[in-house]
């Protein structure tokens, strides 16, 4: 059966590399006044249980790393990556979401290329939660993972991840 490693109980952020959180002292969404809500998240917000508009970790640009340990080693099997469905976001868009991505496996934390364990697009248009199986079972089990994003749905000041999980078979 397969577990996922890298919820906050056991899994913790070891790196952004050069990612940049995207801060900002005012107010990016108000309605009527009040603001919605402010990006101050770190990128540990990513690997939490929760999910609602504007609890997610923000980063400049449409370019952005996360290196992700894991509890334990696996052999990577499915990732899942979440934001907000479009009925729950404010401008009634998620142009910030991540599009397309690619998730690595490394032998430690300050590997530069890791081992591609799948290329995947976030769709705007499906459902919240995506469920990205891993087009083959990699030989080697990993513990340290990074997901890779390469642009997303046309936010020109930043990209927002919600949520990133990885399911996978520990070893024996």
């Amino acid at each position: 059966a397969e577990t996922r490693f890298n919820s906050a109980a056991g899994g913790s952020i070891l790196s952004t590399r050069c990612s940049e959180t995207y801060e900002t002292k005012t107010a990016l969404i108000s309605l009527f006044g009040v603001p919605l809500w402010y990006f101050s998240q770190s990128p540990r917000v990513a690997i939490q249980p929760d999910i609602y508009p504007g609890n997610c970790w923000a980063f400049k640009g449409s370019q952005g790393y996360l290196v992700v340990r894991l509890s334990m080693k696996i052999h990577p099997t499915t990732f899942t990556l979440e934001h907000i469905p479009k009925t729950l976001s404010p401008t009634g868009n998620i142009t910030s979401a991540p599009k397309d991505f690619a998730v690595y496996g490394l032998e430690n934390e300050y590997q530069e290329e890791g081992q591609l364990l799948g290329q995947f697009t976030y769709d705007q248009e499906g459902e919240s939660l995506q469920m990205f199986p891993a087009p083959k079972r990699p030989e080697r089990a990993f513990q340290i993972v990074e997901l890779r994003i390469f642009s997303n749905w046309g936010h020109p000041e930043y990209t927002c991840l919600y949520r990133f999980r990885v399911h996978g078979e520990p070893i024996k």
